[in-house]
């Protein structure tokens, strides 16, 4: 799981107090995005990865700017106990957002079956099915953004999200027989 990358972390703390009340929930928000590990309330970890390290750097000028203080160390965590430790933290987290896409999942599948018995497979429905398709799509790459470790629960993901497309593929062939038969039936 570690690799020697791994060894190199941010240490990042921030203090918003006398900040814009709205500053200490963007910080929040751009921290977990990246996939922090809070140690305690305002102190947390990331893997020092170039573009992980980029986007600290531009955070902790904004806090700066918005008046609060941050303060970014680089460190290295030469225990190989506890590297793996964080990175099992980090990887656990990623893996309930995967479970989480997993559990919706199935309701995709259930609506494209659902409008499909009803005989409701129209470009309206394919629309709609598209537009929570991409959503889904759009989750997940926020969730691969922030697995820096290969969570077990990611290629399982990946896979139902091929199988959706596969599914949707299918319903909007189906759509447009459907539509293609009614524009046959009004010109006949």
């Amino acid at each position: 799981m570690a690799s020697e990358a791994d060894t190199r972390w941010l240490l990042v703390s921030v203090m918003t107090a006398g900040a814009a009340t709205s500053l200490r929930m963007q910080v929040w928000r751009k921290l977990k995005g990246l996939g922090a590990l809070y140690l305690q309330q305002s102190v947390c970890l990331l893997p020092d990865r170039p573009a992980v390290a980029a986007a600290v750097a531009e955070l902790g000028e904004r806090v700066r700017g918005d008046g609060g203080r941050m303060r970014v160390v680089h460190i290295e965590v030469v225990d190989e106990t506890e590297r793996y430790g964080l990175a099992a933290d980090m990887t656990a987290a990623v893996d309930q957002e995967y479970a989480e896409v997993l559990e919706r999942l199935p309701a995709f599948f259930e609506e494209l079956e659902l409008e499909t018995g009803r005989g409701r497979a129209i470009f309206a429905e394919v629309e709609e099915s598209e537009a929570d398709l991409a959503r889904f799509r759009a989750w997940v790459a926020k969730i691969e953004a922030r697995d820096y470790f290969d969570a077990p629960q990611g290629d399982r993901v990946r896979a139902e999200l091929g199988r959706a497309s596969a599914a949707l593929a299918a319903f909007e062939a189906a759509a447009l027989a459907s539509e293609g038969a009614a524009g046959a039936e009004t010109s006949a």
